[in-house]
């Protein structure tokens, strides 16, 4: 067996496990018995659903979630034309401020 192929064997088993005295009784048994306590202490079930906050989150939620539409596209379309819209007639009128007749 070549040295690569036993070396990659020997990763496989963790050293505490594969030594004799990893095999006894652990040595720090209080401090697992502290371990397990505190997971027993942990809620149990699924987290409950996080409630969207802020104009952004609720958005997100309304339109992002799990109902998805096309509702964010279109809103984007119609957001540009009027952003763009509004820019048009103020820029337009400005070359028209002292031509009143």
């Amino acid at each position: 067996m070549s040295f690569v192929i036993r070396r990659a064997v020997s990763t496989l088993v963790p050293p505490k496990v594969a030594s004799p005295e990893g095999l006894g009784a652990a040595k720090d048994a209080v401090r697992m018995a502290r371990i397990a306590k505190f997971y027993e202490q942990l809620p149990k079930g699924p987290a409950p659903a996080i409630q969207p906050s802020g104009l952004l989150g609720r958005y997100q939620a309304r339109y992002m979630g799990k109902n998805s539409s096309a509702a964010p596209v279109w809103h984007a379309i119609f957001g540009i034309m009027a952003l763009g819209y509004s820019m048009e007639y103020y820029f337009h009128l400005r070359h028209h401020k002292n031509n009143a007749h």
